[in-house]
């Protein structure tokens, strides 16, 4: 059933023409729902499929198994080897995608019209027939094991531990969504079997289609594809406030630079202020050379090569981040610049050419998202995801031109928290030590 369809107009630059895009909604005969943007001149279909939950569901003592779950099912499913699974995909010309976040997983396929059969049994076997053999699981957590063991010499990686775990303790956040070296290695195939029956589940699933595809063939296609999964899974885990107070925390490692991670607590992805807020990220520190800390920090002081702030909203929590490195001896001044620069923007707030530079850039940069099948099918399903309608898309610009410097400004005094600014520095920095 195709409940509507909703036509969708972007100008991709001042100049251009105005490129049309019908996203039509469709239920298929199984009741399972996606959003198909058809596009019949080039013979190539994208399909993206994001299923809620993600790592957040490993079992207690059992995380990376999500992780390791989705790693494999690239490895061999049904009478197929992994060679054999392989072979087969790279015969009719098709690309596979398996990944694992921390609150969902997300499965990507492209593939010519013409294989679309093919390659779609190809899929469905591997989502609901992994093979979890024990040769393709030894192979696999040893590729695993070996990121463990790049991360542990990492300082990025051991800054962003080092950070969820103070923030967010036991909860599924506060640890690394590919599980720690004793996890790993404990987790066997029976526990993979798990993972993969409370991560694939129908009632969570959100589909983006764009090319060759009709409306009908797609809700045949989900259904074939999909409809053997098991319809629900475990309960998803608890909302969980961050945790953090504010302060430093040194991680002693031998470089001759530091990196830092800084944060507080974020916004929701559906709060009313969320545009003001994105607005207020890409002048303080989203947009490259052009925002205030890069200018305060690397333009004005040279204290780094870069310095970035970022909005993560995320299921279960949100959080405001920053990242940047700098020199052992330069780090602390690095640190009280940030704070000040928090704190100035906090009290008085971004200028009126500020925040218009800031809606140009986000304004003409959206279109160019739409680049492709591929990027068109993860924009679809990830609107799902996030509860969005596809009037979004045509609207989005509509609301960050919509915010005021009023806005912006008064979101600015009610985020943005010096006091409660958390850094967590990794290295060997002059003059600073933790406070906690």
């Amino acid at each position: 059933m195709i409940r509507y369809i909703f036509a969708v107009f972007l100008t991709l630059s001042a100049a251009s023409a105005h490129a049309q895009m019908e996203i039509q909604e469709v239920t298929s005969p199984g009741g399972i729902d996606a959003w198909l943007v058809q596009e019949e001149s080039i013979p190539f279909v994208a399909l993206e499929i994001i299923i809620d939950g993600g790592a957040s569901l490993d079992m207690p003592g059992k995380r990376g198994a999500t992780n390791l779950m989705m790693a494999l099912l690239e490895e061999g499913s049904g009478d197929l080897s992994a060679r054999e699974f392989q072979a087969t995909l790279e015969g009719i010309a098709a690309s596979f995608g398996f990944r694992a976040h921390d609150d969902s997983i997300a499965i990507t396929a492209t593939f010519l019209t013409e294989n679309r059969g093919e390659a779609m049994a190809l899929l469905r076997d591997a989502l609901s027939d992994p093979s979890f053999d024990e040769d393709s699981i030894e192979r696999v957590r040893a590729q695993v094991q070996s990121i463990l063991r790049s991360d542990a010499q990492d300082p990025d990686s051991i800054a962003s531990a080092a950070f969820d775990a103070a923030a967010f303790g036991d909860h599924p956040y506060g640890s690394s969504i590919d599980g720690t070296a004793e996890t790993v290695a404990s987790l066997t195939q029976a526990d993979l079997f798990e993972a993969h029956r409370n991560a694939l589940v129908k009632s969570r699933i959100y589909v983006g289609a764009a090319g060759d595809i009709s409306a009908e063939e797609l809700g045949a296609l989900m259904d074939d594809l999909l409809g053997d999964l098991p319809v629900d899974g475990p309960e998803l885990p608890s909302r969980v406030e961050f945790g953090l107070d504010g302060g430093l925390t040194v991680v002693p490692f031998d470089t001759p630079q530091s990196v830092a991670l800084f944060g507080h607590a974020g916004i929701e992805r559906d709060d009313d202020d969320f545009f003001a807020a994105y607005l207020l990220n890409e002048v303080l520190g989203g947009r490259g050379v052009e925002s205030r800390l890069m200018h305060e920090v690397r333009e004005k002081r040279g204290l780094t090569y870069g310095i970035s702030t970022f909005l993560v909203p995320k299921t279960s929590s949100e959080i405001y981040l920053g990242s940047v490195a700098s020199a052992n001896a330069t780090m602390a001044e690095v640190v009280d610049v940030v704070r000040a620069e928090w704190a100035l923007m906090a009290s008085e707030g971004v200028s009126a050419e500020e925040l218009e530079q800031a809606k140009t850039y986000l304004t003409g940069a959206y279109p160019l998202r739409f680049d492709g099948n591929a990027e068109i099918a993860g924009i679809l399903a990830g609107m799902q995801w996030t509860d969005l309608t596809p009037e979004y898309i045509v609207n989005r610009n509509d609301f960050v031109n919509a915010v005021t410097l009023d806005d912006v400004n008064r979101v600015a005094a009610e985020l943005l928290n010096p006091d409660g600014l958390h850094f967590v520095v990794v290295g060997q920095p002059d003059g600073l030590e933790s406070s906690d």
